[in-house]
């Protein structure tokens, strides 16, 4: 996959580690293969569109479980950042930081307007190819509807 080219419906995931929430190194890898994963990239912790997604997920979360899925988000936020963020909102499930963006690039997740990090959400499967993307800025809490009714279909 060339730097230029999006991760996009079919592609095997790239694989990646990145450190979560308490500072613990996260492998894509380790987590395929045992549920689908719902990996979501979303601009910054607290602020007001974000706070929304992933409450949403939150409170869907034990939807995914029963369905047989994990959901992991990204940012570019710090741990401490993270980890703060999953406290003060209750987050079930583990937030990586991707604190030079190289996973959001290797995912071709582009900005909105050239300034905000993008919004995009991959489903993957237990054999690690992508099954569904949905991608939009302002509709945060559609991530979570299509996402579930992706892992629902497989």
């Amino acid at each position: 996959m060339t730097k230029d080219r999006k991760v996009e419906v079919g592609h095997a995931a790239p694989d990646f580690t990145l450190p979560d929430q308490t500072g613990t190194p996260v492998r894509l890898r380790d987590l395929v293969g045992r549920k689908t994963l719902v990996l979501y990239f979303y601009p910054k912790d607290e602020t007001p569109g974000c706070t929304v997604e992933a409450r949403a997920f939150r409170d869907r979360y034990d939807e995914f479980t029963a369905a047989g899925a994990e959901v992991v988000g990204v940012s570019s936020d710090s741990v401490a950042s993270h980890r703060r963020f999953v406290q003060h909102h209750d987050l079930p499930f583990l937030l990586l930081s991707d604190r030079g963006g190289v996973v959001r690039e290797l995912y071709g997740v582009e900005q909105t307007l050239g300034i905000l990090p993008g919004r995009v959400t991959f489903v993957i499967d237990t054999g690690g190819i992508v099954r569904h993307i949905y991608a939009s800025q302002l509709r945060v809490k559609r991530h979570t509807t299509e996402s579930l009714d992706a892992v629902r279909a497989l």
